[in-house]
């Protein structure tokens, strides 16, 4: 059944998005291009609940035009086709009531924020350097497959061309909703090409999944900030870039800091580094308020804590564990390409147990 509230609620959508068809014909909106996709992403987001509305006010009278025909048909075969309809179409209300709900629900804008995404290379040396960027690549196919976006914010490169750091954005549907778990220590087990005796190494890298706020979630006092303006360099020192554009940004307050070379344009580097600054400062809130609700966080998946180890990759059995949940593949490679649904899946199927405990 739609909530009264959210009746309400899809008027004024029906107004705003009339008031979005416009802005995004304007010509200014659309030379702003930062802009136009914030507008088009709202408009996209409105217009499915509102074409949702107008399906379902069709359902209604449907509904209501067979439960009539029961009320007033003398006709057996008749009666017997609105009553077979009426099963229909209540199954179809429920399903587009639901969606209109779930379009409402503050828990399903949160899960559809965008995230941005830190790996770095742990314990290891060479080998976890490797992992990190298996893992770099496990996630950008994963994206790939669910068409979301992935974008490098900052990459920091090992001697062999592996990847010791990697910064990026993922934006999509429901993407803080399947990646939010991946934060933790992620330790392979597998013998490294260097290794001659065939002995199995253990490294890690460790995962940072982090919401991407807006401006509005998070003020930054431009006053805190120290901002210090440098030449690029790539791996080994070498220079990379003959002008003045890595940027590093501190935050004085809580010592912050987020450094980007990656760009040749100075303020594009700036603005990169203000987001992953914001998405850091936010995470650490929400850090914060975990360590208070430790009782809480029993009943869920993981802590959330990025120091816990929570999933072991074993080549030698072709095995992947998720130490949290006690989920177990037996697929690697296919993990490894990408392959990360049932895996997510097991994670949430765990948060929607444990959610109904509480």
């Amino acid at each position: 059944m739609l909530k009264e509230s959210n009746l309400r609620k899809l008027g004024e959508a029906s107004k705003r998005l009339a008031e979005l068809q416009e802005k995004l014909a304007d010509a200014n909106i659309i030379a702003d291009q930062d802009a136009y996709q914030k507008l088009a992403k709202e408009y996209a987001d409105i217009k499915t609940v509102v074409e949702d509305h107008q399906i379902y006010d069709q359902v209604v009278r449907q509904i209501a035009e067979a439960k009539h025909i029961l009320d007033t048909e003398k006709d057996k075969d008749l009666r017997e086709m609105a009553q077979i309809e009426l099963v229909d179409l209540q199954e179809r209300e429920e399903e587009i009531s639901a969606r209109i709900n779930d379009h409402f629900n503050p828990q399903t804008k949160e899960n559809d924020r965008n995230v941005i995404m830190e790996i770095r290379a742990g314990t290891g040396g060479l080998e976890a350097s490797l992992f990190a960027s298996d893992l770099f690549r496990m996630y950008s196919k994963y994206a790939a497959s669910r068409q979301w976006k992935v974008e490098p914010i900052a990459v920091s490169e090992a001697e062999n061309g592996a990847i010791k750091e990697v910064v990026f954005s993922v934006t999509g549907k429901r993407v803080w909703q399947r990646l939010k778990w991946e934060s933790g220590t992620h330790r392979v087990q597998r013998v490294p090409a260097t290794e001659a005796s065939g002995r199995i190494h253990t490294s890690a890298a460790t995962v940072a999944v982090m919401t991407e706020p807006e401006e509005v979630d998070l003020y930054i006092d431009p006053r805190d900030l120290k901002i210090d303006v440098y030449r690029s360099s790539g791996p080994g020192g070498q220079s990379v870039n003959t002008a003045d554009s890595a940027i590093r940004i501190t935050h004085l307050p809580t010592n912050t800091v987020v450094v980007c070379q990656d760009e040749r344009s100075q303020l594009k580097n700036k603005m990169k580094a203000m987001r992953v600054l914001r998405a850091r400062m936010l995470d650490a809130k929400k850090q914060e308020r975990f360590q208070k609700e430790a009782a809480f966080r029993k009943a869920q998946v993981g802590t959330g804590d990025r120091s816990e180890k929570i999933r072991t990759y074993n080549f030698p059995d072709n095995r992947v564990t998720d130490h949290r949940v006690g989920f177990t593949m037996h697929r690697l490679p296919s993990l490894l390409e990408g392959d990360l649904d049932e895996m997510i899946d097991a994670l949430l199927k765990a948060e929607e147990d444990a959610n109904e405990k509480i």
